[in-house]
Parts: structure tokens; sequence; C-alpha cells
């Protein structure tokens, strides 16, 4: 018997990986967080399989249900949203797992920052504009920040933020990253990205408030700040620049050669 972790995606049931399809379908016992996640992921279970909605259990209840699929001998699908590497409680349902000496297994699931990006229509890693990507949060009910983890301290690199579950605090984090990114700096917010009635809405750092309350947004939105969100006028990358040698093209075995004479 084995615990399945499979990260189901953003929201679009057909965002989940085809190992996560083929897991959930062959799995006696599916787990779900089912007020995060569309109901039409669950299509892919099979039909008779026991489907457990986890959104109201707490984890001694979770626990519960995978031990009594061990001494059943089945198989546990385990949806999360999003992917598994990142605020998707996992970790703690793993030390519980081993304690119990319970296999399980992790499969990635597209995340949220990924289809909040492709809502966009946007490459956050712009050449020479923006080559880092931080994804964080604020402090919280469930979880506090970690000391040293502050909006503060990653706007001080200039990186793109993506900041998650923390719409709810956009005015702290417009008065904290205004003196390090300006008032120009571009946002963006991605209400429930992939799902049908996403929605985009866009501004500064100096209107970005106004716009959230002409559009409110409670839950499940993403907020992205930084320079490469209307980056337009940069250079272009080496990489398919028809004079820049590489791997697989003409004259990298050359450039090796001398390389090599030169570190003699």
């Amino acid at each position: 018997m084995t615990v399945h972790f499979i990260g189901a995606g953003p929201g679009a049931a057909d965002l989940i990986t085809v190992r996560g399809r083929d897991i959930l379908g062959r799995s006696p016992v599916c787990l779900y967080a089912g007020s995060i996640m569309p109901k039409e992921v669950l299509d892919y279970c099979r039909t008779d399989a026991r489907i457990v909605d986890t959104g109201s259990l707490s984890l001694d209840e979770i626990e519960a249900e995978y031990l009594a699929a061990h001494k059943a001998g089945h198989d546990v699908a385990r949806l999360h949203s999003g992917d598994l590497s990142v605020w998707s409680a996992v970790a703690e349902q793993i030390r519980r797992l081993e304690k119990h000496g319970i296999d399980y297994t992790l499969t990635p699931g597209v995340p949220s920052f990924a289809a909040a990006a492709a809502a966009l229509k946007r490459e956050l890693t712009i050449p020479e504009v923006a080559q880092s990507l931080v994804l964080t949060r604020v402090s919280g009910r469930a979880s506090k920040m970690p000391e040293g983890e502050t909006l503060a301290a990653f706007g001080r690199t200039g990186a793109t933020l993506a900041i998650h579950l923390a719409v709810h605090a956009l005015g702290r984090i417009v008065e904290e990253l205004t003196p390090l990114y300006g008032t120009e700096c571009p946002v963006a917010i991605v209400v429930r990205a992939s799902w049908p009635e996403e929605r985009i809405i866009r501004g500064t750092l100096q209107t970005i408030e106004k716009k959230l309350a002409e559009e409110p947004a409670e839950r499940t939105a993403l907020i992205f700040v930084g320079k490469s969100l209307n980056a337009s006028d940069f250079v272009e990358s080496q990489l398919y620049n028809a004079d820049y040698v590489r791997r697989f093209r003409p004259g990298w075995d050359q450039l090796v050669a001398e390389a090599g004479e030169g570190s003699k």
C-alpha cells in the first residue's frame, strides 16, 4: 500500500500531469482538498473509488484515513492544489506516514505562479532586467514567516516577487516595497489562475490598491511585483544569437579546444 501525493495543478482539471492522472485512475482511495480544487479533477478517479474531501478534516483525521487504507491494503491518491514543493502541508503528513512505516510517493504539479505567468502572457525572467523569481508570502494565522524572510529583504534584491496568500495584505506590501521598487513599478494580481473565472488586475505600486478596491478579490490570488512585468525594451539573450557558439552548433569543438589550450 502506498500514499501517492499528487500536485493537481492550479485549477484547470487538464493541467494535472499525465502521471498524476494515471495514479488517480488506479487508486481505490482519493483524498482531495475540496475547498481549493475543482471537482472536475475527480473525473479521473476510479468509478468505485472512495473519495474523501479533506477540506473540513484535521490532520489527525487525515492520518486516520491513511491508517484505514493501509489496513485494507488500498493505495491512496492524495491530491493537493498546485505543486507539492511549496505551501502544500505535505511535510507534516509525510512525517506521520514515516512514523507508521507507510510508503509514499510525490508527483509534482503545475505551480500556481506558472499558471499566473501564463495568464499574464509573460516570461518572468527578462535578460538584464530580472533573472530571479522569489516565491514568498506574508505571515498568517496558519504559520508565521521565519525571521529574516521579509518583503524588504527580498525586495532589496530587485528580483521579481511572486507573493502568495497575501491579497488581504496588499496595503502592507505596497508600503514595504515602494521605497525599494518605486511608485511606478508594475504590479499584477492574478485571481484564480486557470479557473474559468480567472481575471487579472494590473497597476503599479502607486495605483494597485485602488484597482483592487474597484475589483475586489479575497482569496486564491497571486501578486507579482517587478520590472519584468512590462519590460519591452530589453536586450536579447545570446541563446539564439547566430554568432553565439554552443553545443550542437558549428564551432563548439574548436571553442572547447581553445579553452583547453588556454588553461595550460
